[in-house]
């Protein structure tokens, strides 16, 4: 078999950028970090149009929201707290949690994701039990799991959707995150202890909307800081950063070269806007509905209206493939939310389809695809 992989991890996918920032980083790093916070930071908000050091690559932009918040994140990793990102799905919390462990650690891949089935091995440690059963406990027999490997690499450590593991799975991190240290029962003397080394610490996410099925206990909150990454705040930046998105998951595919006009994606990133927000850009009123509007749907259904595009016409994104793939994202677990979309068509689209603004005339004839 040949071919790529189908997402690489930011450490690789950005490997250029982490290698000149690194190059031209004379600023003290905290021990144990591949980079200085203000060089983390760079990597992560970007460079703006300047390159970096005395080279030609200029580093890209990765998170569009809260510039503090993400100085506020390095920090707290640089701390002996952890940093738990919290708040509605979609806001990228997970991806800026890979980019701060890719450029503090150079390793975005220990991670834990949470899950109801989650177990204490999976997040510290588990054996080879053809060798335990042939040795018994050794170290040799022991196969390190995230927590493991942070701990004795001194690496961040990412573990996402944190409330949907089980409270005693949870409250493993406890002695990890206060005494640093990790236990080993099965193991005598030096091998039965992991001291966490410098740069070890946690990322943890959690989403707004998962509150109550597993809260975290209250020893456990007072070992991290929470950050909350709130939506985009402005048409305008979600439009950026829905357009850089479908370019990127587009780039190399079979879509690689539809047409996706801006007057398309600014269709379809004012419909999730609005409908998100419950008022429109004249300031009308709306239904809001009860999924997430979030901006990584809207890259989902502009990735899937070029497929379709690419698959089933003739490659050049239309308003009724926006609208043909609007039904899936919108309408989840609540069938009403699909009187919503509607009812947007009749309140938003329509007006704007008598103006004949751009493409929403186009737009509103698509409401027929609006079916469940």
């Amino acid at each position: 078999m040949s071919g790529g992989a189908l997402r690489l991890p930011a450490e690789r996918r950005w490997a250029d950028e982490l290698a000149a920032l690194a190059a031209a980083d004379a600023r003290p790093r905290p021990v144990g970090w591949r980079l200085s916070p203000k060089a983390v930071e760079t990597f992560v908000l970007g460079s703006g149009d300047a390159p970096v050091g005395d080279g030609d690559v200029v580093v890209s932009r990765k998170f569009y929201g809260d510039d503090v918040l993400v100085q506020r994140a390095i920090v707290t990793l640089a701390s002996d707290r952890g940093l738990l990102l919290i708040g509605e799905p979609g806001t990228a919390k997970s991806w800026l949690s890979e980019h701060l462990a890719a450029a503090i650690s150079g390793d975005s891949l220990l991670t834990i994701q949470g899950t109801a089935g989650l177990t204490e091995d999976q997040i510290k440690y588990g054996w080879n039990y053809a060798l335990l059963l042939a040795e018994g406990p050794s170290p040799r027999a022991l196969v390190p799991a995230p927590l493991y490997r942070g701990m004795r690499e001194g690496r961040v450590v990412r573990f996402e959707e944190i409330t949907r593991a089980p409270h005693e799975v949870q409250d493993t991190l406890l002695s990890a995150l206060s005494d640093k240290v990790l236990m080993v029962p099965e193991l005598e003397g030096d091998d039965g202890v992991v001291f966490a080394q410098p740069g070890f610490n946690v990322v943890a996410t959690a989403n707004t909307r998962d509150r109550g099925v597993n809260e975290m206990s209250s020893a456990l909150k007072r070992r991290f800081n929470f950050e909350t990454v709130a939506p985009v705040a402005t048409l305008e930046e979600e439009l950026r950063i829905v357009r850089g998105q479908v370019g990127q998951l587009l780039a190399g595919g079979p879509a690689a070269d539809v047409t996706l006009g801006d007057d398309v994606l600014e269709l379809l990133v004012t419909t999730f806007h609005e409908v998100r927000s419950g008022r429109t850009a004249d300031g009308v009123k709306l239904d809001r509905a009860s999924s997430v509007m979030s901006t990584a749907e809207a890259v989902s259904v502009g990735v899937n209206s070029a497929l379709h595009a690419r698959f089933f016409a003739d490659g050049a994104v239309t308003p009724e493939h926006v609208a043909i793939h609007l039904t899936g994202t919108v309408v989840k677990d609540e069938p009403d939310d699909l009187k919503v979309l509607r009812a947007y068509w009749d309140v938003a689209v329509k007006a704007r389809a008598a103006k004949d603004i751009g493409r929403w005339k186009a737009f509103f004839e698509a409401k027929r695809h609006l079916s469940s």
